[in-house]
């Protein structure tokens, strides 16, 4: 393994790592210092409004930085403070800065970490690569639940956001390297891999592909079925007393270690066969899963059904940046295409628990199941009738290039 690749593994283990300290911890620190359900839900919404406002900006950004690392790098050192931002009393302007600060780095993250494996691998092996970022972003996310699990027990809910912190700086490390391919030449290979300057279309031509919006809307459905599943299934196992301690562990770390597993598969397939394939398949999980949570909302069951999740999650987690590169191959605005794929997940997750809430406060969880199931069902279905196969043509020979620092 070549060290561009090497780093890229690290880099996706780590950030993974580093945003999973700012889950479900930072409600648990912010309760335990007598902090209201009201404040604390403004503070979260904050930080879901600046994640939904940032996400095309942040996507615009990168692709407007030549230089990817930079993005990569600053990204990173915004989420390593954000962290610590949370570490001493938590007032609310504290807080609330930190939420914003953390939602606008993700949003310059995430398409900067496909910027750089774009330029590791070229568009051809792309979407093999992606399913490798999924296994290591999904083994990140595991290890970083067990790492920062065992601080809160054994030190205190404060010392979270001071791990997260350290982790961002072997995170900073894992950029020094990557280096773009010498064998990937910007002029023949995707146009993302070019100098903005030598650009000829504006960013929002990306809007002229059908396939963005239907797919867009797609991932809206998708995220609308799958954002309130396992929170509305936990919240009835709760009321029912029927939610033992291992439950809510198992339902997280299952379905990583199913994502981490199947990813890579995943992307090779997709590469094999198609896009579209692959993406019916893992669209068609989700209301699967909602079906079995109304038909059988038991906790053992329900533990097994997350390892349904695992599969969603690898080809959602791998498609959406690959059908953005797919996509842009004519005007190369790659990472404001991921941006706007990301606004569309954003919106459709929100949806999805507001909406589930009052259905579920109102005619009953299996309601809200059955409603969530329609809404995976009518993404599925979208996808099957309007989407189009987006795969590329195999059929740029490697060429030598001056190498392209990202």
């Amino acid at each position: 393994m070549d060290r561009s690749r090497l780093g890229l593994n690290a880099l996706n283990f780590l950030t993974a790592a580093v945003q999973a300290g700012f889950g479900p911890f930072i409600a648990v620190w912010l309760t335990q210092q007598g902090w209201s359900l009201a404040a604390l839900g403004i503070a979260l919404s904050i930080g879901t409004f600046a994640a939904l406002v940032s996400q095309l900006p942040g996507g615009m950004l990168v692709d407007q930085v030549h230089h990817k690392r930079i993005a990569a790098g600053g990204a990173l050192i915004a989420l390593g403070i954000s962290a610590l931002m949370l570490f001493p009393f938590p007032t609310r302007p504290l807080v609330w800065s930190a939420q914003i600060a953390h939602a606008v780095a993700s949003s310059v993250m995430t398409p900067a970490i496909a910027a750089l494996t774009l330029s590791v691998c070229g568009h051809d092996n792309y979407s093999e690569r992606l399913g490798v970022n999924t296994r290591y972003a999904s083994l990140g996310n595991a290890a970083a639940a067990g790492l920062l699990g065992l601080a809160a027990s054994a030190i205190s809910e404060q010392a979270v956001f001071l791990v997260t912190a350290l982790l961002a700086v072997p995170a900073l490390g894992s950029l020094f390297l990557i280096r773009a391919s010498e064998h990937i030449d910007p002029a023949t290979d995707h146009p993302a891999l070019r100098h903005p300057r030598e650009r000829v279309h504006w960013p929002w031509q990306i809007f002229r592909e059908p396939a963005l919006h239907i797919f867009a809307v797609a991932i809206v459905l998708f995220q609308v079925a799958n954002a309130a599943l396992l929170p509305v299934a936990l919240n009835g196992l709760t009321r029912r007393d029927d939610a033992p301690g291992y439950i809510v562990s198992a339902t997280i770390i299952l379905p990583q270690i199913i994502t981490a597993v199947i990813a890579p598969w995943a992307g090779a397939l997709a590469q094999r066969i198609g896009r579209r394939p692959v993406l019916l398949a893992g669209f068609a999980v989700v209301p699967l899963r909602a079906l079995l949570f109304a038909t059988l909302p038991a906790a053992v069951p329900l533990t097994l059904y997350q390892a349904l999740d695992g599969i969603d999650a690898a080809v959602v987690g791998l498609m959406l940046p690959l059908i953005a590169a797919d996509l842009t191959q004519r005007t190369g605005y790659l990472n404001f295409a991921i941006g706007a794929l990301g606004l569309a997940s954003g919106l459709g997750g929100t949806v999805s628990t507001a909406v589930a809430g009052w259905i579920g406060t109102h005619f009953g969880d299996a309601a809200t199941f059955l409603l969530l199931a329609a809404a995976g069902a009518l993404a599925t279905i979208l996808l099957a009738v309007a989407m189009p196969e987006t795969r590329p043509a195999v059929s740029r020979a490697p060429a030598v290039a001056t190498p392209v620092r990202p």
